[in-house]
């Protein structure tokens, strides 16, 4: 049985998904956190990497539940939507772990590698972490975009081996790379193509400066497809035979079956790059534990909605912190 949401009602003026992808990006808000307890917090999650978080925790963080946050492409522990909903989850009880991912968040040096889609061991490592160590018995994962595949990916990995899991949540998750790759480099997205080639090129090239030597560089400008990137860089520094090796195998969608914790997919129908065909299908529209909500409108990430019932405009994250508080999904589609 499906759980109640909130029915998403975007302004009329941002009914065009590249306006609401780009607009709610850009539009004042404040994300401040100074009211919140805060301190860093390095997981290694491989003998020569570590990940660094920030932690907002509860004065008895053993007696709350905990959300780990991971941001999506080129974004980092500061995203505003990773703060916001840390500033909302945190004053309903929650500890809150904004994680960077892999070179993320000024933290190329913690690490060897780069990032990519499929390093969901390293999620696995931090909530196994946070069990053992730290007694924290109930755990959900968030993820946005490229953290979106990250968690879920996580969570269909560890099934109903790690009790301290108790859900997962999705915003626009790219479950299936190959087809999310073919979509961000058709003509039409060649803003969002730009902006995140230019910034991995970017992020490269400062990586190599600390590990001179690793990466051939000299055909890096020459590159004008991410496609072209991932197969170059990306794949071969993860392990994976080729670019097309890479994004079949780092996607969600092989373990969405395995889910065994109350699961939350947030996704637009008009999403630019995150073709919605990707989530009907049996694995996710028949599982029991799966929601899914995808309505008609909402970009990629944006969801900006009209004032109501009290809410601020950021609709997604507040349904992700409505699912954080009642702790439960239910299969099935809401649009």
């Amino acid at each position: 049985m499906s759980t109640t949401i909130s029915p998403y009602e975007p302004p009329l003026f941002l009914r065009n998904p590249h306006l609401m992808t780009l607009v709610p990006r850009y539009l004042p808000r404040d994300t401040s956190l100074d009211d919140l307890p805060q301190e860093s917090r390095l997981f290694t999650v491989e003998p020569d990497t570590q990940l660094l978080g920030w932690c907002h925790w509860q004065q008895d963080r053993q007696s709350a539940p905990t959300a780990i946050l991971v941001h999506g492409l080129e974004g980092s522990s500061e995203s505003r939507y990773m703060r916001g909903i840390t500033a909302k989850a945190y004053r309903l009880g929650f500890n809150i772990i904004r994680m960077n991912q892999r070179t993320c968040g000024g933290t190329e040096h913690l690490t060897p590698t780069l990032y990519n889609s499929g390093l969901s061991g390293d999620y696995r490592a931090i909530v196994n972490e946070l069990a053992q160590q730290d007694r924290l018995d109930r755990i959900r994962l968030v993820g946005y975009s490229m953290g979106g595949n990250l968690v879920l990916k996580a969570a269909g990995e560890i099934g109903a081996s790690q009790p301290a899991l108790v859900g997962v949540a999705a915003v626009c998750p790219n479950i299936d790379p190959t087809v999310c790759a073919q979509a961000l480099e058709m003509p039409r997205n060649w803003i969002y193509h730009r902006h995140f080639l230019t910034e991995l090129k970017s992020r490269l090239r400062r990586k190599a400066a600390l590990l001179p030597g690793k990466w051939d560089l000299s055909r890096l400008d020459a590159i004008t497809r991410i496609s072209e990137f991932d197969d170059r860089y990306t794949a071969q520094d993860g392990g994976y035979r080729s670019g097309a090796d890479y994004y079949d195998r780092a996607g969600a969608r092989h373990v969405m079956t395995s889910i065994a914790v109350p699961a939350l997919i947030i996704t637009a129908q008009d999403d630019p790059f995150i073709p919605y065909s990707m989530f009907t299908v049996p694995s996710i529209e028949r599982h029991p534990l799966i929601q899914m909500v995808a309505p008609h409108h909402g970009g990629h990430c944006g969801f900006f909605q009209r004032n109501r019932n009290g809410e601020d405009a950021y609709w997604a994250e507040n349904r992700i912190v409505d699912f954080l508080r009642k702790g439960t999904a239910g299969g099935g589609l809401t649009r």
